[in-house]
């Protein structure tokens, strides 16, 4: 259970480095979660429309996870249950694109490469350059 919270954000290879890349890669998609969240956190249970079949409950969730995500992301805080979230997230976004009938390119293809990044951070924590690395450090001594 203490790893959904606190992930291991010792690297051994090239640990510098690759916590840099990480860092980039958390940034970078941190602000992409925000812009994506952002609408949908401006009405959290009604963001699908009226003639949604999804509860509001589970928009709540979706909205959050993104937008709230986001920014945990950008710190590196809770990494691994962040992800977690976006990974389903990203998982029921693959579905209904892809059940719509909706094509690789121009319909699921964004939310699948969401997915696959929110799976490498569940896999590879945030690196040393976050939150998480600071409390794993505390925790340590």
């Amino acid at each position: 259970m203490r790893a959904l919270f606190i992930p291991n954000t010792k690297l051994n290879v090239a640990s510098t480095r690759v916590s840099i890349g990480l860092l980039i890669l958390r940034i970078v998609f941190g602000v992409a979660f925000i812009a994506h969240g952002w609408g949908k956190i401006q009405a959290p249970f009604n963001w699908m429309g009226p003639e949604s079949p999804v509860p509001g409950i589970l928009q709540f969730l979706a909205a959050l996870s993104e937008f709230g995500g986001g920014i945990a992301l950008i710190v590196g805080v809770l990494t691994p249950l962040v992800s977690l979230g976006l990974i389903v997230t990203m998982a029921v976004a693959v579905f209904v694109h892809a059940s719509k009938g909706d094509g690789f390119v121009g319909g699921f293809e964004p939310a699948l490469v969401y997915l696959c990044i929110s799976v490498l951070f569940f896999c590879a924590g945030p690196g040393k350059f976050s939150i998480d690395s600071f409390i794993d450090d505390k925790l340590r001594r």
